[in-house]
């Protein structure tokens, strides 16, 4: 090692704690003094909602200029939805003045530029075409052949550009079902996510959609990892490449056992709710008293009452039943094999929910880790960018957006760090045609008298 050395900062680097050297590796904070590791990439994003927006913004965040191009005055469907249907954070348009985005378009389209066009009719074609010559991809979601139809399909433009990387994705793709759209609702539904998801009947519970919208998020992450391997092989042959997504597709990866399960033992997998169906005991618990008993927030008066309990292996679960008194239950689930069976789980939970009943989370909490067994609060979002943890490593941090200002948000600072190119966020969003003149005249030469004559016939 010591002959690899080059110098006197990597000498004590050599001789630093390997924690204090990951704290001077990553530095959360001075992402912005260090290479971003797609600079020079650059993508056009045809998309909407929340997966393929996510897609490119995976790119962006890795430095890539990302271009996203909206249909004019309307912009991006996903502008117009939730939290609060319009969080009027700044005016959707110039024209629309009294419109603003919403919170639900946060996150999937940050560090991207913003450009208006009616790609779809003749008049904006050719200009599509300039744009198509001088990036390195495209990712669009509308209905499977319908870019064919418009001439702007991968069929089109790998002639146009032979380097070009296409990214179609969608609901299902070819197949019978190819006409099918999709949301991520569907998609946790159609791939049995849903099915394996919730408590039982018997138990008072249903097949259950995931709150948070993961199909999508899961999805785009998916699309950025094929793109980048294209541009890899892209270095090597110097050609391009066409990928499509099925977005129903994607939560059959994450069912992890379900399909060889079923495929080995013709078994299929039910849901088991806030219990492992592999490890006991391995779940989350409910406690009888909240943390926040005064607080006005209902999230925080009533559901601040749950704790995840991990005490699987032999001696953890003697320990685990010897501090909450049930010495009967061990004495009668010794193994664990004999304790991760359906019935067993069932009484055992129950057992310690009952134990937990007159107990706040944070004392129950307490209690199991003062005796060495693994145990945790469930957090709410206040908890989690109050943590000192998360706030130590940047996971959650404050920023100060150009146009918005301050946004408190996670982005690609919560997934992963890289030393030397790391994910940064520079904005979040902007209105619809932000930076139609930078990219119209700036990049692509289009007079300023042509811009408006195409802004007034709402072309862009």
């Amino acid at each position: 090692m010591a002959e690899l050395i080059k110098s006197k900062e990597e000498l004590e680097e050599a001789k630093m704690p390997y924690e204090e050297y990951c704290r001077k590796a990553f530095a959360p904070g001075n992402e912005w003094s260090k290479p971003e590791s797609l600079k020079g990439i650059r993508w056009l994003s045809c998309t909407m909602y929340i997966f393929t927006p996510h897609s490119a913004a995976n790119l962006a965040e890795l430095g890539a200029e990302v271009i996203k191009i909206e249909i004019p005055r309307m912009g991006d469907a996903m502008r117009h939805t939730s939290p609060f249907n319009e969080a009027y954070l700044y005016p959707l348009h110039d024209t629309r003045p009294m419109t603003g985005t919403g919170f639900g378009f946060l996150g999937a389209n940050v560090n991207e530029l913003y450009l208006s066009m009616d790609y779809h009719i003749p008049e904006m074609r050719e200009i599509f075409y300039r744009l198509v010559a001088m990036s390195d991809g495209l990712t669009e979601l509308y209905r499977p052949g319908t870019f064919d139809r418009w001439k702007i399909s991968y069929r089109t433009l790998q002639k146009i550009n032979p380097r070009f990387i296409y990214v179609w994705g969608g609901g299902f793709g070819y197949g019978p079902k190819v006409f099918g759209g999709s949301y991520d609702i569907l998609g946790q539904a159609h791939a049995g996510f849903a099915s394996i998801t919730g408590m039982p009947e018997y138990m008072g519970g249903h097949a259950t959609k995931s709150t948070n919208w993961v199909i999508d998020w899961a999805s785009g992450t998916l699309i950025a990892y094929g793109v980048l391997a294209a541009i890899h092989w892209r270095r090597k042959t110097g050609l391009g490449t066409m990928i499509e997504f099925s977005q129903v597709q994607t939560p059959t990866r994450f069912s992890g056992y379900s399909v060889p399960l079923y495929g080995r033992f013709g078994i299929v997998r039910q849901r088991w709710g806030n219990w492992d169906t592999q490890l006991c005991a391995h779940g989350i618990i409910l406690c009888g008293k909240s943390d926040f008993p005064d607080a006005q927030n209902p999230q925080e008066r009533l559901e601040a009452r749950y704790v995840l309990v991990s005490a699987f292996n032999d001696p953890d679960f003697k320990e685990l039943c010897a501090i909450t008194g049930q010495k009967a239950l061990y004495d009668k689930y010794k193994t664990h094999k004999d304790r991760v069976e359906a019935m067993a789980q069932v009484e055992i939970y129950t057992a310690l929910e009952k134990w937990a009943a007159d107990k706040t989370r944070s004392q129950v909490v307490k209690t199991l880790t003062d005796a060495g067994i693994l145990a945790a609060p469930v957090m709410n979002h206040r908890e989690c960018y109050e943590n000192g943890h998360y706030k130590e490593r940047g996971t959650l941090r404050w920023l100060e957006d150009p146009l918005f200002g301050d946004v408190l948000l996670q982005s690609g600072h919560s997934v992963g760090m890289m030393s030397k190119t790391p994910r940064r966020t520079n904005w979040i969003w902007r209105p619809v045609g932000g930076d139609n003149a930078k990219i119209y005249r700036d990049m692509l030469g289009v007079p300023l008298s042509k811009i408006e004559e195409w802004y007034a016939k709402a072309w862009i």
